[in-house]
């Protein structure tokens, strides 16, 4: 067999064998839950933000709204949703699509709260995707 095929026949072979980039853990809650309004960047660009009565939030720049900190606490409580403190927000309440595992936060103000793995994953990302 010619060497060009055989080079070809081992650059497909090692093709197949390579896995997809691993996205950060949250990747793909945001980008099911969040990225159709915030957009898959967060700039809130997203496919129905124009159809939405309030635009959504720019998330990449929630730091620098924040004098360069992350509101983490605020963001988790604003992605979980408090049953009737944000009902009357566009954004909808996501805690109970939030179930398993849990971890022991300790918020701002010291209290310990158990929170789901995946909301934290959650925020992580939006953490990660804020421009300085």
């Amino acid at each position: 067999m010619p060497r060009h095929i055989l080079a070809i026949c081992a650059a497909l072979a090692l093709a197949g064998c390579m896995t997809e980039p691993q996205r950060p853990p949250g990747a793909k809650t945001f980008a099911s839950l969040c990225s159709t309004c915030h957009g898959a960047g967060g700039r809130g660009d997203g496919p129905i933000a124009g159809d939405l009565p309030v635009p959504p939030a720019d998330l990449t720049g929630l730091a620098v709204r924040n004098g360069g900190a992350f509101p983490r606490d605020a963001v988790i409580a604003k992605v979980y949703g408090y049953p009737g403190r944000y009902h009357s927000a566009i954004m909808p309440e996501f805690g109970p699509l939030f179930d398993g595992a849990t971890v022991t936060v300790t918020t701002a103000d010291g209290a310990q709260v158990e929170t789901p793995r995946a909301l934290l994953d959650l925020v992580d990302y939006v953490q990660s995707l804020q421009r300085p």
